[in-house]
């Protein structure tokens, strides 16, 4: 066996819509396609010892024990791997379950797919998988522990922290979508110019002077002393000289911690004698330049939450310890402690295992103790400084506990501080009474406060503190979404992207849009080349000044990683016709239109699938929408459009010169096509075609009006600067040129109709085949030119694409011999400007010289280029 290739799908994709995050392995079985599981003695046995949780998959069985069944009846190695990816990630704290195993139309070959939780996790699940099954069959060791940890390790490094996952997952409940900006906290919630971000606990609306007092805990504490905020008090060292001065003013027992730290790094308490104080100092030190020395509060450690400058919750927050038993060591204590089942690794469970470093080594010291020591019974022994759940501390809940006093000075400390997600530290014997009784005191005012231990605390009611904060950036109702209009089909997708995204320029919005030529925003092309996958849209969604993305989504994109949104407004099929055949596992008509009808299926409930009614497997893309549909035809009697507006449905037809849209058995008449520049007087049918779905898509949203629809289509004029490599055409003194992207067989037959309208002769054809297409695709091109053209120049791309260039020419020559009615000149030249040239040089007056472009800016800017010395030379 082997692992041909592993991709990584991040949005809706070709297996699932509901189910964004897959990894798609494909995977050659070689030999072992001839040994299924049951050809294998004690292969079943080997594989339920080491994971004897697959008796829970119930693969297609539908029951407890349904794979391991599959694999005693005899399964083949992709699926085996399939589940045991599913269950290695299960092992490491990531709960997956749904897997696919498919053929790719090759003996042997498979796709394997499964979900993930974090994509760096599930491409090394893929592997281990596919090495541990590899190790069964070869009767090779295999570690499976190893792979485990290492899974959990990155799982811990690459997932969204529980403070900022908490924020992302409410979020998404609301229907808030969200982006990750880096391999870290920074998240962008919502599109566009809606978009709000979030690094961790701090939000885009947090105030950067607070973030930089509260960082600053010597500044923090002057403020709160001015205001009448019980504080400890404490001096700044910054030197030798003044630790001694702190000593003398602040007294034993005294906190030593960094000015500038967090998380409790540095952080030494209770300190009771000068040997410790320089020890304290010393890793203090090691976290920052400048250390408090502050007077140490007895009493329990408690966390204020307040969420835009409001009250929400409070937390106990106590050290990770052991409780001597006066039979046990203390290690042994740890040991046991961490076997409670909701301790995990990292951020995992709710509770996190507790790990020996040198602070707990130190603490230990400190009382006279080591880790072999045996403390008495019911002795609380302290291990960490600080009471941080991710060191192992725990937490109890008492939001119902605080006093009033407490809750008022809780919110007037974030309004000093200039926060508006705050975390307040406190000493006291309790939050029941005013801390002015009690004695207690506020020891840090936090920006970035972790929200575990609110979210799971170890005892008490878990509060929910990220609806706060989405309250706070999203008021109720608001969604933090922009209007999105997806394209896909075979032909007509780049034409259609732009003259929606004009129509919509022109009706006020900010328009982003990708096209297979670029990105625009704001009619700005910031991205250059084929923009129709997953990073180009996300481009345009992540841009903060649009608020209308139009989406032009290739086959491409869909496979190789999915879309880049969850939800569109609008979905268009233009058509479904034999291009791509026989790439990324795709083999028919059929399984191309699945891949297409990803876009429909992700539209909103109340937004619409526009969907051609002339095509059979675009028509039929409808049975299971849960989203309107409206559909568009170039026949206003076209049965399926007359039986879908008697139902009161929304249509766009081509009728009596008109593009129309058919609202139930009502009409409304937008422009005569003659009037339509793109069309060319009505000439180019095929962009009649494109404007039906274009008008229909725009006028479903209610701010566009039919006024701007028709001022839109007026000013949209087919050039080589608004529809590049659509329909360019160039007048020169004697004849034209026309370019076109037409890269498969039916784009070609729509740019001939059009040229055999123009009325020019002779007819060149200046064409070439596409290296990744079909024999036969190759061949019709060379067809369908030899019956539309009267001479034809063979040219080449400049990426052949695994051909070599006499192949794709002898493919085209055969198709032209096929499909010629007479003897046609062919020339064969490969550099694509040299063919233009010879065309040029060797051009006979009425001619239209029509090209198959490959690199569209290249050929457009080289035709300019002829033009204009032919210009200079009339003038002259």
């Amino acid at each position: 066996m082997r692992i041909i290739e592993i991709k990584v799908l991040r949005g809706p994709n070709y297996w699932s819509v509901r189910r964004p995050k897959l990894i798609q392995m494909k995977l050659d079985l070689e030999e072992m396609e001839q040994r299924p599981s049951d050809t294998l003695p004690g292969f079943k046995e080997k594989l339920e010892k080491l994971l004897p949780g697959l008796y829970e998959h119930r693969c297609s069985e539908g029951v407890a024990g349904g794979f391991l069944s599959r694999v005693s009846e005899g399964t083949w190695m992709g699926h085996i791997i399939e589940h045991v990816a599913l269950e290695l990630q299960t092992l490491a704290g990531m709960d997956m379950g749904f897997g696919r195993t498919r053929t790719t139309g090759k003996e042997g070959e498979y796709f394997v797919i499964f979900d993930y939780m974090e994509e760096e996790a599930g491409v090394y699940a893929a592997r281990a998988a596919y090495n541990l099954v590899t190790s069964l069959i070869d009767n090779s060791g295999y570690n499976l522990e190893e792979d485990i940890q290492r899974l959990r390790e990155i799982r811990e490094n690459t997932r969204l922290g529980p403070s900022t996952g908490s924020i992302v997952e409410e979020a998404e409940k609301r229907g808030i979508p969200y982006i990750r900006l880096n391999k870290h906290s920074l998240v962008q919630l919502g599109y566009g110019i809606h978009q709000k971000r979030i690094r961790a606990t701090i939000a885009g609306t947090t105030s950067s002077i607070g973030v930089d007092i509260a960082g600053d805990k010597e500044e923090t504490k002057n403020l709160l002393s001015a205001a009448e905020i019980p504080v400890p008090k404490g001096r700044l060292i910054y030197s030798e000289e003044t630790a001694q001065d702190a000593l003398e003013v602040v007294g034993f027992p005294f906190v030593l911690k960094p000015l500038n730290g967090n998380h409790g790094k540095g952080a030494t308490t209770n300190i009771t004698t000068l040997e410790q104080a320089e020890k304290a100092l010393e890793v203090a030190r090691k976290y920052g330049r400048y250390v408090i020395c502050e007077q140490f509060i007895s009493g329990f450690d408690f966390r204020i939450l307040v969420i835009n400058y409001k009250f929400i919750c409070a937390a106990l927050r106590t050290p990770a310890a052991v409780t001597g038993d006066g039979k046990h060591s203390i290690q042994w204590l740890i040991e046991e402690t961490n076997k409670d089942p909701r301790r995990g690794y990292g951020h995992e469970k709710v509770l996190t295992q507790i790990k020996i470093d040198h602070f707990t080594v130190r603490m230990l010291e400190d009382k006279g103790y080591t880790l072999e020591s045996i403390p008495p019974k019911g002795e609380l022994v302290l291990l960490k400084p600080t009471a941080n759940l991710s060191t192992g501390g725990t937490s109890a809940d008492v939001t119902d506990e605080v006093h009033p006093v407490n809750i008022f000075m809780a919110e007037r400390i974030a309004k000093i501080i200039g926060l508006d997600i705050c975390g307040i530290d406190i000493i006291a014997s309790d939050l029941k009474k005013p801390l002015m009784e009690n004695g207690g005191a506020v020891l840090e005012v936090n920006a970035a406060p972790g929200f575990r231990m609110h979210i799971e605390p170890s005892e008490g009611i878990g509060r929910n503190v990220s609806e706060p904060v989405v309250d706070m950036l999203y008021p109720k109702g608001i969604n933090g979404r922009i209007p999105i209009i997806a394209i896909t089909g075979t032909n007509g997708k780049t034409t259609s992207s732009r003259l929606i995204a004009h129509i919509v320029k022109t009706a006020g919005y900010k328009v982003g849009f990708t096209t297979s030529d670029g990105v625009y925003i704001q009619n700005q092309m910031l991205m250059k080349g084929d923009c129709t996958g997953p990073r180009s849209a996300e481009f345009v969604l992540k841009d903060p000044t649009v608020d209308f993305a139009v989406l032009e989504s290739a086959r491409g994109g869909i496979l190789k990683n999915g879309l880049a949104f969850s939800n569109c407004d609008v979905a268009i099929v233009t058509n479904i016709t034999a291009d791509h055949i026989g790439l990324g596992g795709i083999h028919t008509l059929e399984q191309m239109a699945k891949v297409k009808a990803v876009l429909p299926e992700t539209v909103f409930p109340h937004g619409y699938a526009i969907l051609n009614a002339e095509d059979d497997l675009v028509y039929e893309m409808r049975e299971g929408l849960k989203c309107n549909i409206a559909l568009f035809s170039m026949d206003e009697n076209n049965k399926r459009i007359k039986r879908h507006c008697s139902k009161g449905g929304l249509a766009a037809v081509f009728e009596h010169g008109y593009v129309t849209i058919l609202k139930g058995t009502w009409k409304i008449r937008i422009e005569k096509v003659t009037e339509i520049p793109l069309t060319f007087g009505g000439k180019a049918i095929h962009n009649i075609m494109n404007v039906l779905p274009s008008i229909l898509a725009c006028y479903i949203f209610r701010n566009i009006k039919v006024e701007d629809i028709r001022l839109a289509l007026h000013s949209f004029i087919p050039s080589s600067s608004q529809t590049p490599g659509r329909l360019n055409l160039f007048d020169f003194k004697n004849f034209k040129f026309l370019v076109d992207f037409a890269h498969n067989p039916a784009g070609l037959n729509l740019l001939c109709d059009f040229v055999n309208q123009l009325g020019g002769t002779p007819k060149v054809g200046i064409i070439s085949g596409t290296g990744d297409r079909r024999d036969d695709d190759i061949r019709e091109i060379g067809r369908i030119s030899a019956k539309n053209f009267d001479e034809i120049v063979i040219r080449q791309d400049r990426n052949l694409r695994g051909r070599t260039a006499d192949e794709i020419i002898n493919l085209l020559v055969e198709g032209i011999n096929q499909g010629k009615p007479k003897d046609i000149p062919i020339t064969i030249i490969h550099d694509e400007k040299e063919a233009i040239l010879y065309a040029y040089k060797n051009v006979t007056p009425g001619a239209i010289i029509t090209i198959m472009c490959d690199v569209i800016p290249d050929t457009i800017n080289f035709i300019k280029k002829l033009r204009e010395d032919e210009d200079r030379i009339v003038e002259s």
